[in-house]
């Protein structure tokens, strides 16, 4: 189990400003543009990182093994920090903490010592080998073999790995790998070092984005490692091992995608500021901004307060939180791409040109719904956990937490934001319940759409329970999180009852009379009351983005 020890803030701040200061100076513009051109990898730039001048590495680290705590809240910072300059060099940084990941969670303290000590001495770049071609998501389906090998007193004495790793980051410039394989006793991860005999890597991948990373297969032909190189000294963890960080890996990935989104839309909001149309910029205009700006502005923070959430449980060492991970990916990288792609859009042909890098960031982005699980990997899992939580609880998952948001009486402060979020959580519980009484989510399809409209629900729930938490009065960022949260959990409600609606009489399994009862549970009159105030709070939204 992952055990943070944060840095303090002025530790963690330091650190971003060196780093800031680093990829100013090495990864300018001309330079990403040349990298991605080139599909190279920057390893200079690593090593200057990774060095004792900066030491980025030790953000990853444990404290007892050298490192400045390996907490959620910083490598969350650094990864969205990293991937707002180039998502490719900021893939790099994240292979090396999810190679770590297996040692952190489940090595002895000997190899804690031995391997993350060494990790920490030398800022070794690490790769995780566990993908395969023909495994891709699957990670059960695995081939890659670990046979024990016996020594002359027939006691154990190692493993001989024969396999090939797909898609493995990092996989032609990292001194050590993680390795997933298969052993009597199941799948098990091994430690496996660059320069170890039958290790080697094919050549580079020619990737669509994130052609700043390193990307290869990871070939294993008869490589042998001694026994003590089996993580956790114990055959058969390996699933179990890789499972105990989904809800942590899984929100580093969503942070480089709210990196890549929060800079395609700033970048945005800057050609907006400008450019010149008609006699007036083009933020100016309310078809612009409500279309291309707004929306996207109104679902980072969404994501952000989502991802925020999930950050914090982990710190508070809270365990079991892959399914929040799953919410937290999905929701924010289909943000993040979105945000790119609207970028494209907003910035016309000069969109579509190279040198202005909104394309490149779409196509770096893109990745994000993909590896370490994609979307619809998510949407299943997300789907299947929160329909039998939600039946378990009989409705009590969502419906609690609207009730919570409605304690503080409709005097408080929010209470527009605080309502729509709350009918969210419960015409979701309604649903899930619905389609369970007449037994459909046994349609992948039904259990799709629940997953989707359960991230929309849980975004607005932590959006709402932020701007809640911090209020608003004083800068632009807190001043919109209010409007942003009335936003987003209105549409939240409305994508519930109307979606929700469409699914049901869609399955055909509810007659005129049920479908008239769900629309009573709903209350869908009072979802779709709060559509009052939306102008305002969309005109609201994009005075703050213009900075009035």
């Amino acid at each position: 189990m992952r055990r943070p020890t944060p840095p303090d803030d002025a530790i963690l701040e330091a650190v971003l400003d060196t780093l800031h200061a680093v990829l100013d100076r090495r990864l300018d513009r001309d330079t990403r543009l040349d990298l991605d051109r080139r599909e190279a990898f920057p390893a200079e730039v690593i090593e200057e990182l990774f060095g004792p001048d900066v030491a980025l590495h030790l953000v990853m680290l444990p404290a007892d093994v050298g490192g400045l705590g390996g907490d959620a809240r910083s490598l969350f910072r650094v990864s969205e920090e990293v991937s707002r300059v180039d998502l490719g060099f900021g893939t790099s940084l994240l292979a090396t903490c999810l190679g770590i990941d297996p040692l952190v969670v489940a090595g002895t303290d000997a190899q804690r010592e031995r391997w993350l000590g060494k990790v920490a001495r030398e800022g070794l770049i690490v790769a995780y080998g566990v993908t395969e071609p023909a495994a891709g998501s699957n990670v059960a389906a695995l081939r890659t073999t670990a046979e024990p090998v016996a020594d002359a007193c027939a006691n154990r004495a190692g493993y001989v790995l024969n396999g090939t790793k797909q898609f493995i980051t990092n996989g032609g410039v990292a001194g050590l790998y993680t390795i997933l394989a298969r052993t009597p006793g199941g799948p098990s991860f091994f430690v496996v070092e660059r320069d170890t005999p039958g290790l080697s890597v094919g050549p580079p991948e020619d990737k669509h984005g994130i052609r700043a990373s390193n990307t290869t297969q990871v070939i294993l032909e008869d490589v042998r490692v001694p026994a003590e190189q089996l993580i956790g000294e114990e055959e058969g963890k390996g699933l179990d091992q890789a499972g105990e960080v989904f809800g942590f890996t899984r929100v580093m990935v969503a942070a480089c995608a709210l990196g890549v989104g929060c800079e395609a839309l700033s970048r945005t909001v800057a050609y907006a500021k400008d450019r010149q149309q008609f006699g007036e910029p083009l933020i100016a205009k309310q078809g612009y901004t409500h279309k291309l700006l707004v929306p996207h502005a109104v679902r980072l923070e969404a994501a952000r307060a989502l991802c925020e959430e999930v950050v914090a449980r982990i710190d508070a060492g809270e365990r079991g939180l892959a399914v929040e991970g799953s919410v937290a990916k999905y929701f924010t990288t289909e943000a993040g791409l979105a945000a790119a792609d609207a970028a494209v859009q907003a910035h016309g042909g000069y969109g579509y040109i190279r040198e202005f890098e909104v394309e490149k960031l779409l196509r770096d982005v893109r990745i994000t719904t993909i590896y370490e699980g994609t979307s619809e990997i998510q949407q299943n899992i997300i789907g299947m956990y929160r329909w039998r939580g939600t039946v378990r609880s009989k409705g009590g998952f969502y419906r609690d937490q609207a009730s919570a948001l409605r304690a503080p009486g409709p005097d408080a402060p929010h209470a527009v934001a605080r309502e729509s979020a709350a009918l969210a959580a419960d015409s979701l519980a309604e649903l899930i319940l619905t389609c369970h009484r007449n037994r459909l989510p046994r349609q992948q399809y039904v259990l799709f759409e629940l997953a989707r409209l359960a991230a929309e629900v849980e975004a607005a729930l932590a959006l709402t329970r932020k701007v809640v938490d911090r209020g608003a009065g004083g800068d632009p960022a807190a001043d919109l999180l209010g409007p942003a949260a009335r936003l987003h959990g209105a549409d939240a409600a409305r994508s519930v009852a109307v979606d929700g609606l469409a699914l049901l009489a869609g399955s055909a399994a509810l007659d005129h009379d049920a479908l008239d009862a769900f629309r009573g549970a709903i209350c869908i009159d009072a979802v779709l009351a709060t559509a009052g105030g939306r102008l305002a709070d969309l005109d609201r939204v994009a005075e703050l983005l213009r900075g009035d």
